[in-house]
C-alpha cells in the first residue's frame, strides 16, 4: 500500500511548502523542524496500523481503559539527510529503538553510480516491526539496498519505508523489489533529473539541513 499525505487538505501542506521554498529554505533550524513535524505527522498514520490491546488504567479518580500499541516499531534512517525525519517519529514513538545506516551514491566513471553501505548500527530485527525513512526518495536504491542488506540479516515481520518527497520511479523501484513493504510520503514528484534529483523535489536536503558538503 502507497499513503501520499498532501492528497488532502492537511495543515502538513504548510511545512511541506516550506521546506520546498527556496527563500524560507536559507534558515536550517526552521527546515530541520518542518522535516521533524512531518515525521510526527507520518508517524501518527502509521501508528493507526498497528496492533493495539486494552489495557486499564489508574487515574487519581478511579480507573478507565484505553487501547494502547502492543509493540514499539524500530527506527531506522539513512545518515545525513534524514536525522530531523527521523526525530519526528522518534518523538511519538519514543520508546522505541534506532538503526542508523551510513549509504551514499558512487558515482562510477561511466556517470552512473552504485550504492555503498559503509556502516549499520541496529538492534536485533528479528519479528519486529520496522520503520526506515528517508527525506528524498528518488531512485529508491538506497532505501531498496539497506532493507535488502537488513533483510539479509534478520527476520523482519514488518517493513515501513517513509520520505518527504518520492519521485514515482523510486515508489516503483521500492515496489517492484520489496513487494511487502508498506510506503509512507508525503508528496510525489513526477520527474528527476538526469543526477537523479526529484523536481521539483527540494534540493540536497542534507546541505540544507546541516550545510553544503566540502
Amino acid at each position: 500500500m502507497i499513503f501520499v499525505l498532501n492528497k488532502t487538505n492537511t495543515v502538513a501542506n504548510s511545512f511541506l511548502a516550506e521546506m520546498r521554498d527556496v527563500n524560507v529554505q536559507q534558515d536550517k533550524q526552521r527546515f530541520r523542524r518542518n522535516q521533524e513535524k512531518l515525521g510526527e505527522i507520518l508517524a501518527y498514520e502509521i501508528s493507526k496500523t498497528f496492533k493495539f490491546n486494552p489495557e486499564e488504567i489508574q487515574t487519581p479518580l478511579g480507573t478507565c481503559t484505553l487501547q494502547l500499541p502492543v509493540e514499539s516499531p524500530v527506527l531506522g534512517t539513512i545518515l545525513r539527510a534524514g536525522l530531523p525525519f527521523h526525530q519526528g517519529f522518534l518523538n511519538y514513538f519514543d520508546q522505541s529503538e534506532s538503526a542508523f545506516i551510513t549509504a551514499y551514491r558512487k558515482v562510477r566513471r561511466t556517470g552512473d553510480f552504485v550504492i555503498r553501505i559503509d556502516h549499520i548500527a541496529t538492534p536485533n530485527l528479528d519479528g519486529k516491526t520496522l520503520i526506515l525513512c528517508d527525506t528524498m526518495l528518488a531512485t529508491g536504491q538506497s532505501l531498496v539496498d539497506v532493507c535488502k542488506e537488513l533483510m539479509a540479516t534478520y527476520k523482519i515481520a514488518s517493513l515501513h519505508i517513509a520520505a518527504v518527497i518520492a519521485s514515482t520511479e523510486g515508489i516503483q523501484h521500492v515496489r517492484a523489489n520489496l513487494p511487502k513493504a508498506k510506503i509512507w510520503v508525503c508528496a510525489v514528484d513526477e520527474e528527476m533529473t538526469s543526477k537523479s534529483y526529484i523536481v521539483p523535489g527540494l534540493g540536497d536536503a542534507g546541505d540544507l539541513a546541516y550545510g553544503e558538503k566540502a
